[in-house]
């Protein structure tokens, strides 16, 4: 979108505003482009599953601690080949257990989620500080063509 504006007061003075057309899906509301505001969307979601995931993982620790501990205080009679299966399962459990646990993973994934949000929100504030020092850099330069033309014009009175 262009604008074209002329304001004259005195015969001489004249002033032109020319602006130039907005960055193409630009919120002028708040920065945002509709691909940024999808984005930041579609983070807040994964980070609100992956929340409602560890809750449930976390949950699912705890009552498998609880039962471990229930077992080691009041172990239950077991048949024999129920029992050789526990034995098998126990090794192959501590076999496993050096993996890093479903948690952390998903501590992990939680904070990457939460730096990509923070990237995009530092991106979009970078954006309109830019937008800003360039439109005090075009008001400056308008300054600076307004002087020229007032000593100019004091010249040509003078010669």
């Amino acid at each position: 979108m262009f604008g074209f504006y002329s304001f004259s007061k005195l015969p001489f003075s004249t002033i032109t505003v020319t602006v130039g057309p907005l960055p193409p899906n630009l919120d002028t509301h708040d920065g945002f482009t509709r691909e940024e505001i999808r984005r930041a969307r579609a983070l807040d979601k994964k980070m609100r599953q992956l929340r409602e995931k560890r809750d449930a993982e976390f949950k699912a620790d705890a009552e498998k601690r609880r039962q471990t501990i229930r077992d080691q205080v009041d172990p239950k009679p077991v048949a024999e080949k129920q029992q050789k299966k526990q034995n098998k399962l126990q090794l192959k459990q501590e076999v496993t257990a050096d993996k890093p646990s479903q948690l952390a993973n998903i501590d992990r994934y939680l904070a990457n989620l939460e730096r990509q949000k923070q990237d995009l929100y530092e991106a979009v504030a970078l954006r309109q500080a830019k937008l800003q020092l360039e439109e005090e850099l075009r008001v400056l330069e308008a300054k600076r063509k307004a002087e020229l033309d007032d000593e100019e014009s004091i010249l040509a009175l003078l010669l």
